[in-house]
Parts: structure tokens; sequence; C-alpha cells
């Protein structure tokens, strides 16, 4: 006769009726998820009350995603679940650009532009210049690259949270690296903001003192053929929350000054009001 559940050999009894899995990754994965999460509710000696907690919680997370906002998402990012998967996935070691987070906001594809374009389709903000260079781990400049970029405002909103007050697209776009692998486009220097916090994660992040908020930053994901994809931010230097960020996402490798520039002339040759700030931001991606 098999073994029968029991609270001793619980983990046991339930990753055996998953022996006969024909998916040998899937079978390691339920297993592996089995074993440890009976061994959590030992652990914490889980009771029926915190479960249903837990149940509802979970129940709540999924009714709050919309097609514009991932709450789920949004829970792995705060337990750094979604930077260790990110880490993993993406070691570099040490010889290209670092990863970091998708994020909840790439929720709508990004409109394609052209090299120098202004993606402040409102004008609002402190403008900024932003450029750099897509190679390989060798420093060959990659031709052709796809570079996909977004942002918040300067109230650190993205487009998609107000669809009522920002242009659709707004402070987005995909641009491709000219001959030499360089980018560049107009902007304005993004701002620190809160996750969205008026749902359950909010309530999560409320219920054990910690803030919800991300250091000033852009988004990119960088593509050429031949290589991996990178998604990674650049982080704003002088930004709050660098040290404490709500997502874990900051890494020292991609925090860059935004230096001003106060020129008059330079600000007419690049199209941008004066004094404006720059950013430099260069990414290296590993062949695939």
């Amino acid at each position: 006769m098999s073994q029968l559940f029991s609270e001793e050999y619980s983990a046991e009894v339930v990753a055996e009726s998953f022996a006969g899995t024909s998916d040998p990754r899937l079978r390691q994965v339920l297993t592996s998820l089995v074993r440890h999460l009976h061994d959590f509710v030992k652990d914490v000696e889980l009771t029926e009350a915190e479960w249903e907690t837990a149940i509802g919680f979970l129940t709540d997370t999924g009714q709050t995603c919309t097609p514009t906002r991932q709450e789920f998402i949004l829970l792995s990012d705060v337990l750094g679940v979604s930077m260790l998967v990110e880490t993993i996935n993406h070691r570099t070691g040490g010889t290209a650009t670092e990863s970091t987070v998708l994020g909840p906001f790439h929720m709508v594809a990004s409109p394609v532009r052209q090299l120098g374009d202004d993606i402040a389709l409102d004008g609002k903000g402190t403008p900024c210049l932003v450029s750099g260079q897509v190679t390989g781990p060798d420093g060959a400049p990659l031709a052709g690259a796809t570079v996909d970029v977004w942002q918040t405002n300067e109230d650190g909103f993205y487009d998609v949270q107000q669809p009522d007050l920002q242009p659709q697209g707004n402070l987005r776009g995909i641009f491709t690296t000219d001959a030499d692998g360089r980018f560049w486009f107009r902007s304005v220097v993004p701002r620190y903001y809160p996750i969205p916090d008026d749902g359950p994660v909010g309530k999560l992040l409320a219920a054990t003192g910690r803030h919800p908020n991300r250091p000033a930053h852009l988004h990119f994901i960088a593509a050429a053929d031949g290589y991996r994809t990178v998604t990674t931010h650049v982080f704003v230097a002088d930004s709050p929350y660098l040290d404490s960020d709500a997502v874990f996402g900051v890494k020292d490798s991609l925090v860059r000054d935004t230096p001003e520039v106060d020129d008059a002339a330079r600000a007419a040759e690049v199209g941008l009001a004066n004094p404006f700030r720059t950013l430099a931001f260069d990414l290296s991606l590993l062949p695939a």
C-alpha cells in the first residue's frame, strides 16, 4: 500500500502524484514547488484563517488585473521574484549590460520613431537628450539593432495610467541604431514614482511598513539579430529611492548622471530648450 497523506509525509505524497508527468521539466518544477510550499506551511504553522486570507489576497490580485495593469507582475516585483528570475536567466559575467525587471507598464506597443525624434509628445518636463550605442561584448557596433524605450512623465506617470491626460504613445518609442550602432532621441527627465498602491499589492506594502516608490528611470529593451535581447533600466543618479527601490531593480552598473548643458547653440542644434540635461547609456549584448 502506498504512503497515505500525513503531516509528516505530506510533501512526499503530493510530489509522488506528479511522478507520471510526461514533461520532465514540468515534473521537476511541480515537485519542487510542492516540497517548498509544504515546508513553508509547516515552518510557520499556517492557520486556517491565514490560509483563507492568502487565498482572498491572491483572488483580489487576479481580479485587479486589466489590459493595462498586471497586478500579479507587481506582486512578483515587490517580492523580488521578478528580479531573481531576470538575474538567473541573464547572467552576463560582467561582459554585457545587466538586465532588470520589465515592469508592469510595458502593456502597449511602442510606436516606431526616427533617430532624433522627441518622444515627449506633450512637451512637458525638463528636456533631456538621450543617446547611446549598442554593441557586442567586444565593443563592435551593432547596426540595425532595435531600442525600445518607455518612461514616466515629469509627474511620475506612464501614458497608460493617464489616457485622458497624456497623448497615446507619450514617452515611448522604438528606435533603430545607425551604421555605428548609435541611437539618440529627445525626451524629458523622468521622475521617481510610486508603483500602483491602490490594490492588494499596495495593501501588502502598507501592512509591512514598506514604501511603494521607484527611483527615476528609463526602460530599455535592446535587441539585435544573433544576440540575446536585454531588458533593463537606466537610473537617474540624483533620484531618491535608489537604495530602496520597491521592486529591487537597481544595479550599480545601471545608474547614470544627467548633467545639465547650458549652451544655446547646442540646444538649437539638437532641438531642445536651453538649458537641457543629457543622459548617455550604452548597451552591450551577448551573442545568442
